[in-house]
């Protein structure tokens, strides 16, 4: 099947297109519909009525832009129409959605006179928080942009001319610093002179690159000033005191090359005419103005290249952009997006590109090394950092310069940012914040995996706590200098002298275990596990990660064997989050086949857990019975556990038992066949019955119900450990660093 007619298919697949409404509100009763229409309605308009500015409070105005077009010129597809080109405004309405949470209505306008357009435009300011043109020629697109950012009192943003600008000027930003060239020094050649490539010039003059400094090419040859009268006045502003000639003239000894115009229109000969080390953004669609192999392979020098294209590096793709930039402006209320607001998108994306990568963004592009250099000048569109560093950026700038209507804490938007990509973003932020409140010595066991040295970055420049890598020094640090990382680690290297106490310490602990003297010298020398569980009991560290590269019995086995829990019952718990709703699990990696006494245990574990990340816990002991429905061995021991902790004067907290996940769950259910219980809303600490039955139930609940997981957690230990899951992301590994930080920081307290 051709792709041509897998996307029939696709857009064709019931329902039609790719967008729908949905509402936001419940719809379920006739309260509802009363609230929600007549009569209820009727107090929103009225507050409208008297404070305009109120809409922003009591409808979608404030999260809706409107994608408007009249598909005069469809990227790839040219003037095919209002009508043909609605397939184009519905998919950038899901990119609007699926990068930064805004909603659109797409609006084709039969209309090509652009003073009618803008007309029609200008009479739905009261619908939207923002306007995004799109595929409207030149220079048809530059006057209806300026007219409606002179009548309109919302951002108003043509993306085919600004988002390519936006977007390569980051890469311009990047390239320039590999290069080592001052911006004001860079001698730029355009090819093209339509919208994009003249909204780019201009964009580059606002970054430091000077006018007199940028050849512009049409169709017909370099822009010159004996040419002025013959062009419009758009291209005019670009014309140089030069003589005539084409692309090839210009491009000799030029340090960079924008392309905007059409494929396969640059040679080998025309590259190697450029100064040392060229940059080259070669954009044309779906065919660059020159090859990006060929482009690499016609000087001997750096050559930085970048295409439009998401088969080679340094994609300049728009979607950087726009959804990022319009949600920073929606978000302050913005009267416009302002070459402020458009700077300050551009340099957020060069900062980022700068910054260590996630793993999930690694592993999307085929495990391919992203690290700042020739070949990554821009971060990926998938990268979900994107979000919460551009938007807020763009948010300042608004501030700063005067364009927004309202004022926002910054740190707080950036938080409420990252809650709008999961709810378990939201949940972990709670406890980041705690761990940043009082920062810990935190032992990372295997200090010389790539991930943990990555992760440990992080964690120190986060001010998380202080991260300690325990491994060979040398090892450790040469990876630092590969990974480009600015960091020097605190380092805890077993093989040097100095650490016979802890071997010490270990056989005192472990004599009556079978453990010689020299053999617990062996384990601190040869085992980091060892060697960390023994810095925290002595405390000289305040907590301990491990297990990324060990299977979760083995690199648990140390800390128990050295620190201990105890009288408490070690557990392990995951944070589930599904549906907007958080849900505790326990225990899902340690205890097989727990008693009630146990199973109480692990229940106040992992309700003083749920506090941790301001939860306040209401606790289900899980089975397949409903409160005696069924009377065996079995159920009777979750039943036993649920009497023990409502007997027990100390539990704060809500608990039932023993019921059915279902029961536990769903208030339909809860209220309405149980109302006698001591739960009066769902559950949200799930108490299982074995290992088994909870390793099986987390997992269903996160591969085939979606739920985002955080963990596992450790907990009932003496002392702060945690154990990662063999093969766990850098994010992971920094989420379970801060969970063990607010451990250590309860324990001091």
């Amino acid at each position: 099947m051709s792709l041509e007619d897998e996307s029939l298919d696709y857009h064709a697949a019931d329902p039609p297109g790719k967008i729908a409404i949905s509402t936001t509100k419940p719809t379920n009763t006739q309260r509802d519909l009363s609230l929600a229409y007549s009569p209820g309605v009727a107090g929103p308009c009225r507050a409208i009525d008297e404070k305009p500015n109120d809409a922003y409070s009591y409808t979608a105005k404030g999260n809706l832009v409107g994608v408007v077009s009249n598909g005069s010129a469809v990227l790839g597809l040219g003037d095919i129409g209002s009508q043909a080109s609605k397939p184009v405004m519905e998919g950038k309405g899901v990119l609007f959605k699926r990068f930064a949470d805004i909603d659109v209505f797409d609006i084709e306008l039969n209309e090509d006179d652009p003073d009618e357009f803008a007309a029609a435009i200008e009479m739905m300011e009261p619908t939207f928080g923002g306007i995004n043109l799109e595929d409207i020629k030149a220079p048809e697109c530059f006057r209806i942009e300026e007219r409606l950012r002179k009548e309109m009192s919302i951002p108003v943003f043509h993306d085919d001319q600004h988002g390519t600008a936006i977007i390569s000027g980051a890469a311009l930003l990047n390239a320039a610093e590999v290069v080592e060239k001052p911006l004001e020094d860079l001698e730029v050649v355009f090819s093209g002179a339509g919208a994009s490539a003249i909204a780019t010039a201009r964009f580059y003059v606002s970054l430091g690159v000077r006018k007199e400094n940028i050849t512009m090419c049409d169709s017909t040859g370099i822009i010159t000033e004996d040419r002025a009268p013959e062009i419009n006045e758009f291209k005019r502003q670009f014309a140089r005191n030069l003589p005539e000639g084409g692309l090839a003239d210009a491009m000799e000894g030029a340090d960079v090359f924008v392309g905007l115009s059409a494929g396969d229109i640059v040679s080998q000969d025309m590259v190697r005419s450029m100064a040392s080390e060229p940059i080259i953004f070669a954009m044309a669609n779906p065919d660059p103005e020159i090859g990006y192999e060929e482009a690499k392979e016609a000087r001997d020098d750096t050559v930085i290249m970048a295409t439009g294209r998401s088969d080679y590096p340094n994609q300049v793709n728009n979607v950087l952009g726009f959804p990022f930039i319009f949600r920073g402006a929606l978000d302050v209320r913005a009267t416009e997006i302002n070459e402020e607001m458009k700077v300050a998108c551009a340099e957020a994306l060069a900062k980022l590109a700068r910054e260590d990568v996630p793993d999930a963004v690694i592993e999307a592009y085929g495990d391919q090394p992203l690290r700042f250099g020739p070949e990554y000048i821009l971060p990926k569109p998938i990268d979900p950092r994107v979000l919460f560093e551009v938007a807020p950026a763009v948010a300042r700038a608004a501030i700063e310069s005067g364009a927004a209507r309202i004022e926002i804490d910054l740190e707080e938007y950036r938080e409420q940012l990252e809650a709008r990509l999961g709810k378990s973003r939201e949940m972990m932020r709670v406890v980041l914040n705690k761990a940043k409140s009082d920062p810990k010595r935190l032992v990372l066991a295997e200090g010389e995996d790539e991930k943990m040295i990555r992760a440990a970055y992080q964690i120190a420049d986060e001010g998380i706590g202080d991260p300690v890598l325990l491994g060979d020094e040398s090892t450790i640090q040469e990876t630092v200098g590969e990974l480009g990382l600015e960091y020097d680690p605190d380092i805890v290297d077993p093989s040097t002298n100095g650490y016979e106490e802890y071997a010490d310490k270990l056989y005192e602990s472990r004599k009556r275990k079978g453990v010689t003297r020299s053999e617990a010298e062996d384990l601190i020398e040869n085992d980091t596990n060892y060697l960390g569980s023994v810095m925290v009991d002595s405390g000289d560290a305040d907590a301990m990660l491990t297990g990324l590269t060990h299977h979760y019995p083995s690199a648990l086995r140390p800390p128990l064997q050295v620190i201990g829990t105890g009288e408490d019952t070690a557990a392990g718990v995951y944070l589930l989050t599904v549906n907007n709703r958080v849900v505790f699990i326990a225990d899902a990696t340690v205890n097989q086949d727990p008693d009630a006494e146990t199973l109480a245990e692990i229940t106040r574990h992992t309700a003083a857990l749920a506090r941790r990340f301001d939860v306040e816990p209401r606790a289900a002991m899980l089975s397949y019975s409903d409160f005696g429905s069924v009377d065996n061995e079995r159920t009777r021991k979750p039943r036993e556990a649920a009497r023990l902790l409502q007997d027990d004067v100390e539990v704060d907290f809500p608990v039932d038992g023993e019921m059915q996940a279902d029961t536990a769950v769903v208030e339909d259910i809860l209220e309405g066949t149980y109302g006698f219980s001591e739960l009066d809303k769902p559950a949200n600490v799930l108490v299982f019955p074995n290992l088994e039955s909870g390793n099986i139930g987390y997992k269903l609940l996160q591969r085939i119900g979606g739920a985002e997981a955080i963990g596992p957690m450790l907990v009932g230990m003496e002392k702060p450990v945690h154990v990662l899951q063999r093969g766990d992301e850098v994010k992971d590994i920094v989420n379970l660093a801060a969970v063990a930080v607010v451990d250590a920081q309860r324990r001091g307290e």
